[in-house]
């Protein structure tokens, strides 16, 4: 669990969104509304934005990811997993008493788990889970 998580305001640009991203080198961002979790923007999301035209100026709460699924500090690691494939995320935001008060990444978890196999197979259901199937076609040949 990473214990510092980024936020911004609701009213916040994906201009904005995406310089956070760059300067505290994360891929994502809580954003919050009256400082309570809202919605989650990835650097996925911001790309996304930007291949359809958005402007630096455009609100990033648009194109964020709803409705936002979190987690509490207390879970154990199996439950943040099968929540995360069950989903079909890579960033859990974790609340105690309603305060966000961290985030687990898929790369936690491989990290937190001794067991390559095992870690391997963590990173794959969610992987396969949060990504679109066309991702995995098989190629060449």
């Amino acid at each position: 669990m990473t214990g510092t998580v980024v936020t911004a305001p609701r009213t916040a640009t994906i201009g904005e969104v995406a310089e956070l991203m760059r300067d505290r080198n994360v891929g994502s961002v809580v954003i919050c509304d009256d400082g309570r979790p809202h919605a989650l923007i990835t650097d996925r999301d911001v790309a996304l934005a930007v291949a359809d035209s958005a402007d630096r100026s455009a609100g990033a709460d648009a194109y964020a990811s709803r409705p936002l699924v979190t987690g509490e500090p207390e879970m154990d690691m199996e439950e943040g997993v099968a929540l995360m494939v069950q989903h079909r995320i890579r960033r859990l935001p974790l609340l105690a008493g309603g305060d966000l008060c961290g985030i687990v990444t898929l790369d936690d978890l491989a990290v937190r788990v001794e067991d390559m196999d095992l870690a391997a197979n963590i990173t794959a259901q969610v992987t396969r889970a949060a990504l679109p199937a066309f991702y995995f076609h098989d190629r060449g040949g």
